[in-house]
């Protein structure tokens, strides 16, 4: 029998043998619980389908502000929108440039009657009209040169005046209207000298009335002058027509 450290490693081997024969001999016995339990293994078999997609996971967090993109291009035009609700009113604009001239309406109808004469001749009848035969206006012929008269054509209110030269003797006149004297100027003269008599008044006239200046009372009350150089005047016009003039 062998003896020593050599003696005593065989001895250790043989007995560590049987036992890892056994437990190898237990790793390969198959598993009773399955089917095939008693048959030997066969072939790997085919992979298996894929299984059904699992649940959406949790959205993660936001990430960071990307860089603004490029603008893109310009959409199809809207509908038009409701009007809204007036503003305030604004501030007072500046005027603006005249506009173009328009043109001439219809005038309305101007009545007229108007005369203006003076005396040629000297020392004129007394108590009859004097005739007044320089004419200075007479456009619509109203005063008649021939009679000395002013014939009213046109209803209304009319304004008369006269001026007169005096010479050598003293003056006496009065303005008519239809035969009755409305006014009267006197004027004694003055040796050596030439005076002036005047006189003026408003009167209503009506269609066919007449108006004249005539030196009333003696000849010797008749200074009424004219010549080249002095004048003795009559005149007269309408100041406004009554309203109901056609």
């Amino acid at each position: 029998m062998m003896r020593g450290p050599t003696g005593f490693l065989l001895c250790s081997l043989l007995l560590v043998t049987p036992h890892c024969t056994e437990v190898a001999a237990q790793d390969l016995q198959p598993d009773p619980k399955t089917p095939c339990a008693n048959w030997m293994g066969g072939a790997p078999g085919y992979p298996g389908h894929n299984g059904l997609p699992g649940r959406d996971g949790k959205d993660g967090k936001d990430g960071l502000k990307g860089e603004k993109g490029e603008e893109g291009m310009q959409g199809p035009k809207g509908d038009r929108g409701e009007i809204g609700v007036p503003g305030q009113e604004g501030p007072r604009g500046f005027p603006g440039y005249p506009g173009q001239k328009g043109e001439k309406g219809e005038g309305a109808f101007v009545y007229r009657s108007a005369f203006s004469v003076g005396l040629t001749e000297r020392a004129p009848h007394p108590n009859v009209p004097i005739r007044f035969s320089k004419i200075f206006y007479n456009e619509q012929s109203h005063y008649d040169a021939s009679t000395g008269k002013f014939l009213c054509s046109i209803p209304g209110m009319y304004y008369f005046a006269y001026h007169l030269t005096v010479y050598l003797t003293d003056v006496k006149v009065s303005l008519y209207k239809k035969d009755k004297a409305v006014i009267f100027t006197y004027d004694q003269f003055q040796k050596n000298n030439v005076d002036q008599a005047s006189g003026s008044v408003l009167l209503h006239l009506s269609t066919g009335d007449e108006v004249w200046l005539q030196v009333y009372g003696e000849g010797d009350n008749n200074g009424v002058y004219a010549d080249n150089i002095n004048d003795s005047t009559f005149m007269g016009f309408l100041l406004y027509p009554d309203l109901d003039v056609h």
